[in-house]
C-alpha cells in the first residue's frame, strides 16, 4: 500500500453482534482475560480492566424495509463467532477496539480497549467535514467551491494540507469539540495547537459519528449526508483497506487513518465506515495503536472488522 499524507495525522480502533447475543456475550466473557492482557500492552496503559462485550439494541429504532424476524442461532454458532472475535482482538500487539451496529436489525456490539483513548489520525477528517457541513447549515449556506475542493482532496486523497485548511474553517479544536457535543460524542477531544490528528476518541464515539453520516437520525441534512457518502465512496484505491474487508459483495464506504507515533515508532491504524454484508447494512469502527508496522495494523483491523461483522450478523 502506498502510504500518503502521513506527516501530521495519527491513527487507531472497537466491535458488535446479532441473534443468540447472550450466548456470544457469555462465551466472550469467559475469554476476557486475554483481551485485558493485550490491552495493557498498548502505548497508553489502560486503567480499566477488560469487560465482556455488551450487545444491545440500537439507541434509536432502525427503519428496515420489512420487519426482521430474529431466529436464534445455535449455541455452537454463537460460540464460534465469540471465539473468532476474541482471537482477532487477542492478537493485537497493542490496543484495539471495535464497535458495530446493524442498521437493519438494530443490534450493536462494542468490544476491546476498555478505558483507552485512541488517537484518530486521519479518520478525524470525516469529523472535520461533518462539522463544516453542520456549520454551513447553521448559517443557512452551503460549502463554497473552495471548501468543496478541500473536502474532496481531504477525504478522497487523505490530504493533510486540505484538512488543515478546513480545520481552520470550523474554528479549530473549539469548533470540532462544539460540533461533537451536538453530535452526541462523549469521549472525543480535539487535538490541540493544530494537531488535529491527535484528536482522542473511542470506537463507540466513532460509531456515533457514523450514525450522523449514514442515518436520518442526524443533525446533518439529507443533502449533507449524501455529499459525505459520495466522497467516502470515492476514496482512492490504495486507501480502500480496513473495515471494507467485512463486506460480502464489495459494497462499502470507508475512511482510514494511519501514522507511526513519534515517541516509539509504533503505528496507529484506524478504519471506519459502512459495509454491506449478506443483505445487512453495518456501521463499523475499529481503532488500534501499538502496532509494530503499518501492515500488521491493517491486517489486525481487517481481521477484527470481519470477526465483529460475523458476530453481529451470524454470517
Amino acid at each position: 500500500m502506498a502510504i500518503r499524507s502521513v506527516s501530521r495525522a495519527r491513527v487507531l480502533v472497537p466491535v458488535g453482534l446479532l441473534v443468540a447475543a447472550g450466548a456470544v456475550a457469555a462465551a466472550l466473557q469467559g475469554q476476557s482475560g486475554g483481551v485485558e492482557s493485550r490491552s495493557q500492552m498498548s502505548v497508553v496503559a489502560d486503567t480499566t480492566s477488560s469487560a465482556p462485550p455488551v450487545v444491545t439494541p440500537a439507541t434509536a429504532a432502525p427503519t428496515p424495509t420489512a420487519t426482521p424476524t430474529a431466529v436464534p442461532a445455535p449455541a455452537a454458532t454463537a460460540g464460534a463467532a465469540a471465539a473468532a472475535l476474541h482471537s482477532a482482538v487477542d492478537r493485537a500487539e497493542g490496543a484495539v477496539s471495535v464497535a458495530v451496529t446493524d442498521l437493519d436489525t438494530g443490534q450493536s456490539l462494542s468490544y476491546g480497549g476498555p478505558g483507552h483513548d485512541f488517537a484518530t489520525a486521519s479518520i478525524v477528517k470525516l469529523d472535520i467535514l461533518a462539522a463544516l457541513l453542520l456549520r454551513t447549515q447553521d448559517l443557512g449556506t452551503t460549502p463554497t467551491a473552495a471548501q468543496r475542493d478541500l473536502a474532496t482532496t481531504m477525504i478522497e486523497n487523505s490530504d493533510n494540507d486540505s484538512a488543515t485548511g478546513l480545520w481552520d474553517e470550523i474554528g479549530a479544536d473549539p469548533g470540532l469539540d462544539a460540533a461533537n457535543a451536538r453530535f452526541g460524542l462523549t469521549a472525543t477531544e480535539a487535538g490541540q495547537d493544530g494537531y488535529w490528528g491527535l484528536t482522542s476518541t473511542t470506537a463507540d464515539d466513532q460509531l456515533r459519528l457514523l450514525r450522523q453520516v449514514f442515518t436520518d437520525e442526524s443533525l446533518l441534512s439529507a443533502t449533507s449526508r449524501a455529499y459525505i457518502q459520495g466522497l467516502l465512496d470515492e476514496v482512492e484505491e490504495d486507501q480502500r483497506w480496513g473495515v471494507g474487508a467485512a463486506a460480502s459483495n464489495g459494497g462499502y464506504e470507508v475512511k482510514n487513518g494511519w501514522l507511526p507515533r513519534d515517541t516509539d515508532g509504533l503505528w496507529v491504524i484506524n478504519s471506519i465506515g459502512r459495509v454491506e454484508r449478506d443483505g445487512h447494512q453495518l456501521l463499523i469502527a475499529v481503532v488500534s495503536d501499538g502496532n509494530s508496522t503499518d501492515t500488521d495494523g491493517m491486517d489486525l483491523v481487517e481481521s477484527v472488522a470481519r470477526a465483529a461483522a460475523e458476530a453481529v450478523t451470524g454470517s
